[in-house]
Order: C-alpha cells, then sequence, then structure tokens
C-alpha cells in the first residue's frame, strides 16, 4: 500500500474514528484503525465490537492495499505534523511496518494484518428515513444529558428512540431517564420511519454521533432494526449494536394531576441555583425552593460549611409549598431551556414535577424531589 494525501484531510478522519477505540484493550488489533487504500480514496475504520466507523477520504493512490496500525499513536503523529503537509503512508514488502513520512518527519508503525481486523456485520434493516442534522442534534442534546451511567440497569444506558401518534401527527420521539430525572424530545417522524421498532441507542453511540452532527448543512441517513443502527453522514458511517432491552414505561412517570405553576426567569434561576450550590460539599446537595406568592426563595444547608440563601422573582399564585431539588440536575435541565422562562409545573413535596420550556413545546422534563 502506498498513498499520499493532505494532513488535514487524514487528521480530520482520523479524528472520526479513532474515538471508537478504547485505550485499553485485551485484542490487539482493537487498538488498530483499518486503513483500506484503492480507487481515489483511503477508508479508515475503526470498532470496539459494539460500535464500529468508517469515512472515506481523497487520496492520491499510487498502490492500492489494506493493514492496520495503532489508531490513537497514528492520530497523535498526524496531529503533530505540520499544517499544510502531505502525507505518505507506506508499507514495506512483508506488510509487519507502515512509514509515515511528511517532510523531514519519518515514523514506522507495527502493523496487524487486515485479515484479523472484525467485521460489524450489520445483516439487512428493516427500516430507512432522512432527517436534518440540526432535528437529529435537538433530539439528542434535550436528551442525552439524563442517560443512566449505573451499568445495573443497563437498559437506561441509551437514548429510547421511538415513534409516537399525537394529535394525528406521528413524531419522532428520544427518551432518558435515570430514575431520578427523565428528558423527552420529539420531531414530526420523517417518512420512513412509521411502524420502526422502539429501539434503544447505547450512550458511546450518542456521543459520537452528537459529535458528528454538528454540520447543520449535511442531512443523516438512518436505517435500522430491532439489532442494529446505522447513521450516514457525508463520508462517515456509524454502524452500531443496540442495547438488548426493555425502555420501562416512561409515560407512566410523566405527572398529569399537577395544578400549580411556577414560572421563572430562566437565565436567573441557573445563575441563583449555581451560587447558593457553591455551599455545598457535593454538587449532589439538595437546593431547597421555598415558593410563595410573587417569590422563590433558594435554600442550602451544608453543616459542615454553612448555609446560602437567594430569593428570586417568580410568578405563582398557588399555595404556599416547600420542595427540594438536586442542584447538579437543576441545573442541567435549565442549560436546555432555550427560551426566557422555565415553567415547574407542581404537585407537592413528594411527587415528580414537571418542567417546560415556554419557548419549545416539544421538549418536557420530570424531576424527582428529594427531601430537604
Amino acid at each position: 500500500m502506498r498513498v499520499i494525501l493532505e494532513r488535514s484531510n487524514l487528521l480530520k478522519s482520523l479524528a472520526h474514528v479513532h474515538r471508537v477505540v478504547e485505550r485499553r484493550n485485551t485484542i490487539p488489533i482493537l487498538s488498530n484503525v483499518l486503513l483500506s487504500a484503492d480507487g481515489g480514496s483511503l477508508e479508515l475504520k475503526a470498532t470496539d465490537l459494539d460500535l464500529e466507523v468508517t469515512e472515506a477520504v481523497a487520496a492520491n493512490v499510487e498502490q492500492a492495499g489494506a493493514t492496520t496500525v495503532p489508531a490513537h499513536l497514528l492520530y497523535d503523529i498526524v496531529r503533530k505534523l505540520s499544517e499544510g503537509a502531505e502525507v505518505m503512508l507506506a508499507t514495506d514488502e512483508s506488510g509487519t511496518t507502515m512509514a509515515v513520512t511528511a517532510g523531514r518527519s519519518n515514523f514506522r508503525l507495527q502493523c496487524l494484518p487486515q485479515a484479523d481486523f472484525p467485521e460489524l456485520s450489520a445483516g439487512s434493516f428493516t427500516h430507512s428515513f432522512r432527517m436534518d442534522s440540526t432535528a437529529m442534534e435537538e433530539l439528542i442534546e434535550h436528551t442525552q444529558f439524563a442517560i443512566s451511567t449505573e451499568e445495573t440497569r443497563y437498559y437506561l444506558n441509551g437514548i429510547y428512540l421511538h415513534t409516537h401518534e399525537a394529535d394525528g401527527t406521528l413524531k419522532l420521539r428520544a427518551v432518558a431517564t435515570d430514575g431520578h430525572r427523565l428528558a423527552r424530545a420529539e420531531i414530526e417522524a420523517p417518512a420512513g420511519a412509521e411502524g420502526m421498532p422502539g429501539i434503544i441507542i447505547p450512550r458511546k453511540t450518542v456521543s459520537e454521533l452528537q459529535k458528528l452532527v454538528d454540520d447543520p448543512d449535511v442531512a443523516v441517513t438512518v436505517e435500522l432494526s430491532e439489532t442494529k443502527i446505522r447513521f450516514t453522514i457525508g463520508s462517515v458511517v456509524l454502524t452500531s449494536k443496540l442495547i438488548d432491552g426493555t425502555f420501562p414505561d416512561y409515560q407512566r412517570v410523566i405527572p398529569t394531576g399537577n395544578d400549580r405553576k411556577l414560572v421563572l426567569d430562566r437565565q436567573s434561576f441557573a445563575a441563583a441555583v449555581d451560587r447558593v450550590s457553591t455551599i455545598s460539599s457535593e454538587r449532589g446537595r439538595a437546593v431547597k425552593l421555598t415558593i410563595g406568592d410573587g417569590q422563590v426563595t433558594l435554600t442550602v444547608n451544608n453543616p459542615d460549611s454553612g448555609s446560602a440563601t437567594e430569593e428570586l422573582p417568580a410568578e405563582y399564585d398557588s399555595e404556599a409549598m416547600e420542595i427540594g431539588f438536586n442542584a447538579r440536575y437543576l441545573l442541567d435541565v435549565a442549560g436546555q431551556i432555550s427560551g426566557s422562562e422555565a415553567r415547574f409545573i407542581l404537585a407537592d413535596a413528594g411527587s415528580p414535577t414537571l418542567i417546560q420550556d415556554a419557548a419549545d413545546e416539544r421538549t418536557l422534563y420530570v424531576l424527582m424531589p428529594m427531601r430537604v
């Protein structure tokens, strides 16, 4: 194999694929990226057996061929080469080493044979649809913060994507929950999504996808079955296994009978929560909200270091009440609200609270209260 290409193009593609590779691997080939040169392009592929990313980049292929080299090492080398450099990748006759040459810099990397590289066989996909990358980004952005990291409840370790009919319109809905909070976002379902199975996209796949959909001009092609999903975004193809589990009936968690409405300025509220939670020894401590007519008082008590209070004006005309929330969770939700106002729909100190974005009807959040 002998191929020449622009450093910036190679670096961009390596940045997309090398992140999938785990830093520590018991199987050596999984530390490598597969490089396949043919025609006028170089294809890069990396996998962790659950997730696979491939990308093709334009290149001058002097000799077609394929090999695998350490992914993170190659990325670090290319990252440190001079801007504007032309990079030559060439394997020796035995195929055991690959030279990386740019200007006066010359590196030799150990190769492992292409035949050892695992293939994440996708099988057939039952559903396929296209959507704007901005719509995909919104679904992820508004829900991924609520994904559970608790491995025992593995079925919560991702975003639940499914279709749902509301007001005679089919919606594509994304939901994530960790048992303490829930985030739900939806868009109009694209053509082709009808009848798709409800699927759980793993946390790592969500994280990689989020980095790939930052270009607003690119459409995303989604292909899925009950066990796999594939995203094609420009020249990048991301294929992933899905979480094999049943997502809980989240509708039961979303309160429908809450009748106390609290409206706050989102920015002022987030800043106040951030300030009073400084007194906590850890961000997980509760912030108490004392809600009365036209005002909310935020209080944090820490037996080791003291206490903090702050008052905020608010719209509220129901019976006075006190309720506590995790400060981190309040800040996460406030960060997702795009409008100037946050609406809290409350029941009592022990029941789930509904939080809405006054500027975006397509999203909603549920927070479980804490004892204070």
